[in-house]
């Protein structure tokens, strides 16, 4: 399984070319699994396609702390990390990498298996904007 279709359908949903999606979906698989459990980070990994998996655990370290972010420095985060020109565009792109990550974790609302870990690690802000990338899919 490789990382392709999950890059494509980023790059459709934002509307960019796969490489500037490739950008994007590094920058929040970096800031999510910062947000997470080094265990609840290894637990998604295993279910990542090498390439994403790869992008996933760049620079992780086993003894890290968890970054206790909120939203707004969630967002702006991704936005700085991705060159991103305002946070409206990193929100954007980060709905559109949750709802292919929810996906790929086998949850069409991102409260089932693999998903539900991830949901139930968030803080409320985080878990909503978690939430409201499923949303979006299910109404568009």
């Amino acid at each position: 399984m490789d990382e392709r279709p999950f890059t494509r359908q980023v790059a459709r949903r934002l509307l960019c070319d796969e490489r500037r999606a490739g950008g994007i979906i590094f920058s929040v698989l970096q800031e999510l699994r910062d947000r997470l459990t080094p265990g609840e980070a290894a637990d998604v990994a295993a279910q990542l396609p090498h390439g994403l998996k790869g992008m996933w655990q760049e620079g992780e370290r086993e003894n890290r702390k968890v970054s206790r972010v909120h939203r707004e420095e969630f967002v702006g985060r991704v936005r700085v990390r991705a060159g991103l020109p305002d946070d409206t565009e990193a929100e954007r792109g980060v709905k559109a990498v949750f709802v292919e990550l929810q996906r790929l974790l086998g949850s069409a609302t991102g409260k089932e298996g693999e998903a539900w870990d991830v949901l139930s690690q968030l803080p409320k802000d985080l878990k909503l904007l978690w939430l409201e990338a499923a949303e979006g899919e299910t109404r568009g």
